[in-house]
């Protein structure tokens, strides 16, 4: 006897393709997906048996990149960059990421849950089922610390992985001081964030603008040494050998990527490294570079999609959008772009054993669409065809 099954339904179960299922069902026991298959198939029973009415039932949206704990707003870094700034004459100025610590620093544990809790409520409309939300915006043990802890709270209706980014950019009293500041994250504060237990995974930016090789290898072997995987911001503005690195430390994902090489995507090959594409960021900054699609594809790296979600370079707050993105800007196909935001997604996130896929064992988190295809969720920009979220066998709505 199941807890609850959902007939009359077609399974988009994201094992190869969208290893579609007309007229399926799916069951859920104790919080987990407990039976997949055709209807015709199906013998057992269920306390409670809910009909899709034809919906379209795929894993929940993962969305493996985004920075969702923050305060304030970058409204007027937009105007000038339409006005002919670049990212980087931005930041240099004192801008981008340090004026968003500001605003993040002066506000309170409770403003920052306030305004995260009202944010993540897109994606739970959305069908999103797993968000990685990093720190990266106190630069300073407390807020650090705050920020990891705000996101921590913010699992509920879905969850959530948190990702320890102190290394995202210099703050104003380590100017100048790079190394020391890394000494300072490095030997304070993610130690104490790992002490709480705050922390699933260590981050960083590594790029001319940010941290150069060296610190940020000092970072991911510390990290290591705590026994905490890695991820990489990687070669967004350069082509800095970000790639190449975060293969070198085994790490779970390299993001943005629009400059990486050949050798490097290689080298993430061999490590099973998985490729994030932020197209928010892309089309927001107006960037003209595209990422080295052919060669993943060709290398057989795994992408993944991420909204990026950030005050300053993409504040874009639409998983849905992001697969339109990725098919429109990166010319991904549909089920490339579904598969970015499902069984990538949740290998970058190392919770492919328990996301991103509908098999039997998983997390029963999954979302209905009203939708003729799994297509169409890549299709139609600004609808949301999403009728039900399911969380640990629970229906939402």
């Amino acid at each position: 006897m199941h807890d609850a099954a959902w007939v009359n339904a077609n399974l988009a179960t994201m094992r190869d393709g969208y290893g579609a299922l007309a007229d399926g069902v799916i069951a859920a026991t104790a919080g987990k997906i407990s039976w997949v298959g055709a209807r015709g198939d199906w013998r057992d029973k269920a306390r409670a048996e809910h009909d899709a009415r034809g919906a379209w039932i795929t894993p929940g949206l993962v969305d493996c990149h985004t920075h969702l704990v923050y305060a304030g707003n970058r409204a007027h870094e937009f105007e000038l960059r339409l006005q002919g700034a670049s990212y980087e004459d931005i930041a240099r100025a004192g801008g981008g990421i340090v004026s968003t610590v500001q605003a993040t620093r002066a506000a309170s544990e409770e403003d920052l849950f306030k305004l995260a809790r009202k944010r993540v409520q897109q994606w739970l409309d959305e069908g999103a089922a797993l968000v990685e939300i990093k720190s990266g915006y106190g630069l300073d043990r407390v807020t650090e610390l705050r920020m990891l802890r705000v996101a921590r709270r913010l699992a509920g209706e879905l969850a959530v992985k948190t990702t320890f980014l102190g290394a995202h950019a210099v703050p104003p009293e380590y100017r100048g001081r790079a190394d020391d500041y890394i000494a300072f994250v490095c030997d304070e504060v993610l130690p104490a964030a790992a002490k709480e237990g705050l922390v699933d995974a260590v981050d960083a930016f590594c790029e001319r603008i940010a941290f150069d090789v060296p610190q940020t290898t000092r970072l991911l072997e510390k990290a290591r040494s705590l026994g905490l995987p890695v991820k990489l911001h990687a070669d967004q503005l350069s082509d800095y050998g970000g790639a190449a690195l975060a293969a070198r430390h085994g790490a779970l994902s390299a993001d943005h990527m629009e400059h990486s090489n050949e050798s490097g995507i290689a080298a993430m090959s061999g490590e099973g490294t998985v490729a994030v594409l932020l197209p928010g960021a892309y089309y927001f900054l107006r960037e003209t570079r595209l990422p080295p699609i052919d060669a993943l594809r060709r290398h057989g790296v795994p992408i993944a999609l991420a909204t990026d979600h950030n005050p300053g370079s993409s504040p874009v707050s639409s998983p849905l959008l992001i697969l339109n993105m990725a098919c429109t800007l990166f010319r991904l196909t549909p089920e490339e772009a579904l598969a970015g935001m499902t069984r990538h997604a949740a290998r970058a996130l190392g919770m492919q054993a328990s996301h991103g896929t509908l098999e039997t064992g998983k997390a029963a988190d999954f979302a209905l669409w009203e939708v003729g295809s799994p297509a169409e969720l890549a299709y139609a920009v600004g609808a949301n065809p999403c009728v039900a979220r399911v969380r640990a066998g629970r229906a939402l709505r």
